[in-house]
């Protein structure tokens, strides 16, 4: 007698989906330091580490965020997963925050 041929099992990391984000920030200006901070700590508590984040300094590289139209700092494209999101400031609103990054504020919590 045959056994039915197993499914493999699915890993945990091919569930767990990776928010990738990119901050526009101009130097160390007050408010591109703010959206670091809040950008950090919403990342920390929401997504533990379940995020890509790369800062881009566009003092640093110009031509880069002209590229991507960049017009203002501090500025927050979220890149993946779909819906694409931009958000601009220095993201205090943690629930802007959130909604644009597609976060349940319960659910995540829970």
């Amino acid at each position: 007698m045959r056994r039915p041929p197993r499914k493999p099992k699915a890993r945990a990391a091919a569930l767990t989906t990776v928010v990738v984000l990119r901050l526009y920030v101009a130097g160390g200006a007050p408010n591109s330091l703010q959206a670091i901070a809040n950008l950090e700590a919403i990342c920390k508590e929401y997504l533990k580490d379940g995020h890509k984040l790369e800062i881009v300094d566009i003092l640093e590289h110009p031509r880069r965020a002209m590229a991507e139209g960049v017009l203002v700092t501090p500025s927050l494209a979220k890149l993946s997963p779909l819906p694409a999101a931009n958000l601009v400031g220095n993201l205090s609103d943690k629930a802007k925050v959130l909604l644009a990054l597609g976060i349940k504020r319960a659910a995540a919590a829970a």
